[in-house]
Parts: C-alpha cells; sequence; structure tokens
C-alpha cells in the first residue's frame, strides 16, 4: 500500500508499507521533507512497524511521539503528518481527490426547509445514498438563523423580527446568529465524509474545509484570510462565518454564510447580541464589522456565486445534480418534527 500527504505549509510525505496478519510491515517512509540525524528516518519507520492495521489517528501519531529522541529534528513534517499518510495508505482517511462532490444550486426555500434540508441531505451522505456535496442555498425570506446553543430571547428582538417579517429558526449546528435576505447573502453547505478530516481537530477542519473557498475570493479579487475558529475575513472586515456538525459515523456538515449586501441597521434592529457586540468595541456603524463582497468586488452576487462555482469545478471532480424527492421529503418531515416547532427553536429560551 502507498499514499502521499502534502503537510499545508510544508513538505511532502509518502508511505510505503504491507499488512501481514493485520500489522503494519516493511514500513518505508520517503519525501522531500528535511530529517536529521539521517539514521532518525529508521526510527520513524520502525516507529509505525508493527501497529495494528486498524490503529487510529491518535495511536499511529503518539507512536511516532513516543519514538522520538531530543536529538532529531523534523523539519517540514511531523507526527501528525506521518499519522495523517498512514491512514491514508490504509484506506481510513482519504483526500479530495478519492470524492467526486455533487453540486447543486437550489432554488429559494424557506428558511425552515433550508436547514432542514441541511440535515437530510447530511444523514444521505452518512448513509452512503447520496455523495458528498456542495450546495448553494437561495433563500426565498428575510431570516435569521441562530446557533444550536443560542438563547432565543437573548439573541432575538421578536417584536423587531415580526416587524421586518424575519423568519427565525435554529441550525443544527452551533456558532453565532446569521441575519439573510433574500439576494443579500451567499449561503452553502458543504457535506464531506469523516475520512476526507481523519484526525483534524474542529479547529483544523474548518481550515481544511475553508481553504477552496478563500482560493475562490482571490479570483473575484478579495485578499481574504480564515480566522480561528470560524471565520472568514480581509482587511476590510468579517466576510463570512462558518459552523459545523458532525454525525456519529463522522459525516461533517460544514456550512458557510457571506455577506454580500447587508442591510445593517435592519440586522442590528432585530439581532440583541450584534448590538452587544458593537458597543464592546466601540464600533457605530456594523459595516465596519461586516463588510459586504459587493463592495469589494463591484460584481453581482449571482457572478460570485458562479465564480465560486469555476473555481470548485476546476478542483475538484465534481458532477451536476439536485435535492431528491426523498431528501425533500424527509426535510418536510423535519420540519413538521423539529425545525417547524417551539419547542425546538426555544430549546435554550
Amino acid at each position: 500500500m502507498r499514499a502521499e500527504y502534502k503537510v499545508p505549509g510544508g513538505k511532502l510525505v509518502a508511505i510505503d508499507l504491507d499488512v501481514v496478519d493485520g500489522k503494519l510491515k516493511n514500513v518505508a517512509l520517503s519525501g522531500d521533507f528535511f530529517l536529521e540525524p539521517d539514521e532518525a528516518i529508521i526510527t520513524l519507520n520502525q516507529a509505525v512497524e508493527g501497529l495494528g492495521a486498524d490503529a487510529s489517528f491518535a495511536e499511529i501519531r503518539k507512536a511516532v511521539e513516543d519514538a522520538l529522541t531530543p536529538d532529531i529534528t523534523m523539519l517540514g513534517f511531523d507526527a501528525r503528518a506521518i499519522a495523517t499518510v498512514t491512514r491514508r495508505a490504509l484506506g481510513f482517511a482519504t483526500t479530495w481527490a478519492d470524492h467526486t462532490f455533487e453540486v447543486i444550486h437550489d432554488r429559494p426555500e424557506h428558511p425552515k426547509m433550508q436547514v432542514a434540508l441541511d440535515q437530510a441531505q447530511t444523514e444521505f451522505v452518512e448513509a452512503g445514498t447520496r455523495g458528498p456535496m456542495l450546495r448553494i442555498w437561495e433563500w426565498a425570506s428575510n431570516a435569521v438563523i441562530i446557533g444550536s446553543f443560542q438563547s432565543y430571547r437573548n439573541e432575538v428582538d421578536e417584536e423587531a423580527a415580526q416587524r421586518h417579517d424575519v423568519t427565525v429558526v435554529r441550525r443544527i449546528t452551533g456558532g453565532g446568529a446569521m441575519f439573510v435576505e433574500p439576494g443579500n447573502t451567499i449561503t452553502y453547505s458543504l457535506i464531506v465524509p469523516g475520512s476526507l478530516v481523519d484526525g483534524m481537530s474542529f479547529e483544523e477542519s474548518y481550515k481544511f474545509l475553508d481553504t477552496w473557498v478563500i482560493e475562490a475570493l482571490a479570483e473575484v479579487g478579495i485578499n481574504a484570510v480564515y480566522k480561528p475558529l470560524n471565520d472568514i475575513a480581509s482587511a476590510q472586515g468579517k466576510i463570512a462565518g462558518a459552523a459545523q456538525k458532525r454525525l456519529a459515523g463522522g459525516t461533517v456538515l460544514h456550512h458557510v454564510t457571506m455577506s454580500y449586501d447587508i442591510d445593517a441597521d435592519k440586522m442590528l434592529d432585530v439581532l440583541r447580541i450584534g448590538r452587544e457586540k458593537l458597543s464592546d468595541k466601540g464600533i457605530k456603524s456594523a459595516k465596519k464589522r461586516v463588510d459586504p463582497l459587493r463592495s469589494q468586488t463591484g460584481m453581482t452576487r449571482e457572478a460570485i456565486i458562479e465564480s465560486f462555482l469555476e473555481h470548485f469545478r476546476s478542483r475538484y471532480k465534481t458532477i451536476e445534480s439536485e435535492v431528491t424527492e426523498a431528501e425533500r421529503e424527509r426535510a418536510r418531515e423535519l420540519v413538521e418534527t423539529k425545525f417547524g416547532t417551539e419547542e425546538w427553536l426555544k430549546r435554550v429560551p
């Protein structure tokens, strides 16, 4: 078995190995990394040699770290990289190139249906009846989408929401509230198998899954960066926020909302916490905190979305797809039993 792994900002690490009677044998690491002293490569090979073929990422990493001595210097790679490439060789960890992503640009949907579709499609990917996907959302009405653990009454001014015809829904991911209006945001969901982020912490997986869109932003003239834990920003301010949910089988829902042309006054009227965040920072204008894409690109929302999709298609294997009737039926069920209920909406009062 053989696999390769390019360390972000580092070097290429490769491994060749056999599996004999459930154990790793004939382990041979290689790559364009730097390692001192020369004989340390033997130490690293021996650290992996003999491990079980079902060894977890943490077990492999610990075995390598335990084998390191003070005189060993690793440049351009580390124990995490060795664990990653080993898991890839064994078929537990995958790369983007191992998957074909289904690309969906969906029709406008009610906010309750949108958050329900997120759960439904993640369940279908988890069950293996749907491949990994990128879905662009379209909103049918104004909405505030609060995080799974946020307080409803502390986050939302209910009277202001009614006045501005804003539907409030609660999603299955954590994080902060999203204020959206049709045509003024870009929202997408990336749903991937757990093998793609094997061994990554939540923070590492956020950065990893945001890489493609940061590159796509560069193509429309925005020099954006990932800001831990879940923001994407430029020098002019915050552009987007991400949130994640991992199901029991490892499938990852990673969704992002970007500001295109937010009505900042309306947003602050509806969101209580938004007012507090701005007040704490001495910021009078929300536009200094949530900088819309339109002002930085001069492009239409539709043109930005198409540029993003072209970038994604050029980088990964993709097929065009759509929401299936089975997924819509499951989403409608979830609206009735969960996302459309007061119990779920105000589960954190």
